[in-house]
């Protein structure tokens, strides 16, 4: 298995030199970070759909929402953190494949965890949550089997797979989710670009990580839902 695993150093479509360019690249790729995604859906859910949380009390939101931050973000943060202490991996940007493989790992238990927390909110939660988290455990893993290949590119897997659900809710006729929508397009297609800009990802982990994280968001609704 290691064997197959490469730096896959080679350069992206643009590595530009611009410094404003390059300043925006970075800031939209830390501000959207696939870590991010989970939260924001969540977020946007539990303050802006109609009915998904209709009747909950601010306390349960708000645990419902610091349960999302601990578990898609803070626990998979820490166990980077720790992992780059202990010298498992080079550097906390995982730019290698190698350095992606223990994250990939952590965060999947994270993941599922948070699948489990919302599972055990219903019928109370909508199950269209416990199908997001279970599409975002699924993503991980399928990217965890494309990572002894080629570096495919997380931050295209959270905006595939934001794109995923956001279609998965309009089908649902909860919601108009005109705004919602193209506010996710947009999103994808700054950032996928910043990618292309400022890392060695080529297209094809862009646009493969693109389908890995929509196509397991319609999975994992199909199982759930």
């Amino acid at each position: 298995m290691t064997a197959t695993i490469q730096n896959n150093e080679q350069p992206g479509l643009g590595q530009t030199q611009n410094p404003v360019l390059r300043f925006f690249a970075y800031l939209f790729s830390v501000v959207f970070h696939p870590l991010f995604i989970p939260f924001y859906l969540v977020a946007f859910l539990i303050f802006y759909h109609p009915s998904f949380f209709s009747g909950f009390s601010d306390y349960t939101k708000l645990k419902l929402l610091m349960a999302t931050a601990l578990n898609t973000i803070f626990f998979p943060v820490f166990a980077i953190l720790i992992m780059k202490g202990l010298g498992f991996i080079k550097s906390v940007f995982l730019r290698t494949q190698q350095d992606r493989i223990g994250p990939y790992l952590s965060s999947m238990i994270f993941y599922f965890w948070m699948a489990r927390v919302f599972y055990k909110f219903q019928p109370e939660v909508n199950p269209v949550l416990t199908a997001f988290m279970t599409g975002v455990f699924l993503t991980t893993s399928v990217a965890l089997i494309a990572n002894i290949y080629y570096k495919i590119s997380m931050h295209a897997i959270g905006c595939g797979g934001l794109l995923g659900i956001l279609i998965i809710i309009m089908s649902g006729n909860t919601m108009l989710m005109t705004w919602p929508l193209s506010l996710g397009f947009l999103i994808t297609g700054i950032v996928c670009t910043s990618r292309l800009l400022i890392s060695d990802h080529t297209q094809k982990e862009i646009y493969m990580g693109l389908l890995v994280g929509f196509l397991c968001q319609f999975a994992a609704a199909l199982i759930i839902m």
